[in-house]
């Protein structure tokens, strides 16, 4: 079926929060099979949400909207839905006892509360318990899923009301859409391009996104008859994992600090970091995994030149010789973090994050990157592009990678 999804609210049209709520909608709906032609984000304006709403509903099949169901004055949805289609309003029984029972015993529902009750006669309201906001309203034997702008409410009520009756709706028509992420780190857009274009003359969908230091590649097929068990979808998928070899890392929801956990856990390793321009940002994206304390020992945050001495044992003399930027610092540091941490592997990061700071030589986005591990030290330089925090994210990224790229090569019997 064809849809579409209208977002309510000051607070996104104003920047002021990201509109998260949408792409999640429609990322289930389009696996679903269904095709969401339009996505709208408008402000708490009651005429624009029942002129919007009304042409919407005309074009499409199907409509979900978030936001403006709330209590307070700049909640307009449901006195623009019934003005719009003109319908009735009436105080829903549901909604109102809930109010009530959560009052203390005879204080009576202030006006704004009672507010939430104020809805568009004979709808469905899709929470049993009518704690959350949200309802369906069929108009013109077409369904209209009105849901929460807060996020875990809307997600709830989308995968557990929405999607079982849209797909109760329109049984036997939509085919579901199989899709897979292939999540890559170290080569540029243009590159993976180049090695997937053979798969563009077959009538296959291949799409590429950037995403910080990262490409994703998806590949999506409309109709196969087993799924992603289907010989043709087996055939693309293997052709694609040869073609990126060790620049993919994951699929899908896979994060690379998760994938690098793993493999350190499976060979029983810890890691530790030594960090200087990227400021704890390596340490702080393993530890945002849980259970990372079973492969990650700790890190340490060496801006001062000093404490680069002091904490890791990188010899003043080479950071008088060469700078703090430097091949040598770089192996230094990490070196000393196995030394000193007590770790198995390390990855160390020192470079110009800037805006400042950078020479001829050394210009901005200059990283030096140093791994030690089995003994052996190593080191490679990158020349990063963007502003400070990104060239801190980039850094940090690639750091983790370093480590994930020397876990593939790892053999213990060795």
């Amino acid at each position: 079926m064809i849809g579409e999804i209208i977002a309510i609210g000051d607070e996104l049209t104003s920047g002021r929060i990201l509109n998260t709520t949408s792409g999640l909608a429609a990322r289930h709906l389009f696996l679903l099979g269904h095709q969401i032609r339009a996505m709208h984000t408008i402000g708490d304006d009651l005429k624009l949400i029942g002129t919007t709403l009304k042409a919407a509903v005309e074009r499409s099949d199907f409509i979900l909207v978030t936001g403006g169901l709330g209590a307070t004055s700049d909640d307009l949805t449901n006195e623009a839905v019934i003005k719009a289609l003109g319908l009735n309003g009436a105080v829903h029984p549901g909604v109102k006892a809930n109010i009530e029972s959560r009052l203390g015993k005879g204080e009576r529902a202030a006006t704004s509360l009672a507010k939430l009750a104020n809805l568009p006669e004979g709808v469905e309201v899709l929470d049993p318990e009518c704690r959350m906001a949200g309802y369906l309203l069929w108009y013109h034997n077409k369904p209209l899923y009105f849901l929460p702008g807060v996020p875990p409410q809307m997600e709830l009520l989308l995968r557990n009301e929405v999607v079982p009756r849209l797909q109760a709706f329109d049984a036997g028509h939509a085919r579901p859409v199989y899709q897979r992420i292939y999540r890559t780190c170290g080569l540029y857009e243009i590159d993976i391009n180049k090695r997937l274009r053979p798969l563009e003359h077959q009538n296959i969908e291949i799409g590429y996104y950037p995403v910080g230091a990262e490409v994703h590649v998806s590949l999506t097929f409309h109709h196969l008859e087993k799924g992603e068990e289907d010989p043709e979808f087996l055939r693309v998928d293997t052709f694609i994992r040869d073609a990126l070899g060790p620049y993919l890392y994951g699929f899908n929801d896979d994060t690379l600090a998760a994938v690098t956990g793993d493999l350190l856990m499976k060979h029983g390793l810890m890691l530790g970091v030594a960090e200087s321009c990227t400021g704890g940002l390596v340490a702080a994206s393993l530890t945002e995994i849980p259970g990372s304390s079973r492969w990650f020992k700790g890190g340490a945050v060496v801006y001062a030149n000093e404490l680069k001495e002091r904490l890791l044992g990188v010899k003043a003399g080479i950071l008088v010789q060469e700078g703090a930027v430097s091949d040598s610092v770089a192996q230094a540091m990490a070196g000393g973090t196995v030394s000193h941490l007590g770790c198995d592997i390390a990855v160390a990061a020192t470079g110009i994050a800037g805006p400042d700071g950078g020479t001829a030589d050394k210009p901005v986005g200059t990283v030096y990157l140093g791994l030690a591990f089995c003994g052996h030290v190593s080191s490679r330089v990158h020349h990063f592009h963007g502003s400070r925090r990104q060239i801190q994210e980039k850094t940090a990224h690639t750091a983790i990678d370093m480590v994930r790229r020397a876990l593939l090569d790892f053999n213990p019997a060795q």
